[in-house]
């Protein structure tokens, strides 16, 4: 949290970022709003450097980034929320730090069959979900009255894309030829 929105400071961000995840080599693309600090020289020299794609919002389009809107209302929502502001940066500062290490470290995303974002990225959803499953298979043998339709999917959730690729379809096909 800084007290203005700059380039630079993004540029800071998005360096130490890919270096703390070591995808210094991967095929990264950021999506972002149209905001200056995102396209500030300094921040669109960075990400050549680091090999980053750079992805806007469509103009007036709210909705274009559905993963930062949900996340700003899961922001928004939470309790402890200071719907009147903060009073200085530094609470600022402790507020967005608690929430970050709440939303990746305890928080259970549906999209992803109800794990954190560390558990996942870490590869540990895997072994929580096969817990799941089988707990939830011994209470179904064991009480089978009790279950009317198909358990819960454990299965680990597969990619999460912004804009996935999609196959052309046949119209699309033909009218390219």
């Amino acid at each position: 949290v800084h007290e203005r929105e700059s380039a630079d400071q993004a540029a800071v961000l998005i360096r130490q970022a890919v270096l703390a995840e070591g995808c210094i080599t991967r095929t990264l693309v950021l999506h972002a709003d149209n905001g200056s600090p995102m396209k500030g020289a300094t921040m669109k020299v960075t990400m050549e450097r680091l090999g980053i794609t750079a992805s806007y919002s469509r103009p007036r389009v709210s909705n274009d980034n559905p993963f930062s809107e949900a996340l700003f209302r899961t922001c928004k929502y939470r309790p402890n929320w200071p719907t009147k502001g903060f009073a200085t940066k530094a609470d600022a500062q402790a507020w967005v730090k608690s929430f970050v290490n709440w939303y990746n470290e305890e928080h259970l995303h549906s999209a992803i069959r109800f794990v954190t974002p560390n558990a996942r990225h870490a590869g540990h959803d895997r072994a929580t979900l096969e817990n799941r499953a089988s707990l939830y298979a011994k209470a179904r043998a064991q009480k089978p009255e009790r279950w009317s339709g198909k358990a819960r999917n454990w299965q680990p959730a597969g990619p999460v894309w912004l804009n996935p690729e999609r196959e052309p379809s046949a119209p699309e096909i033909r009218d390219a030829a």
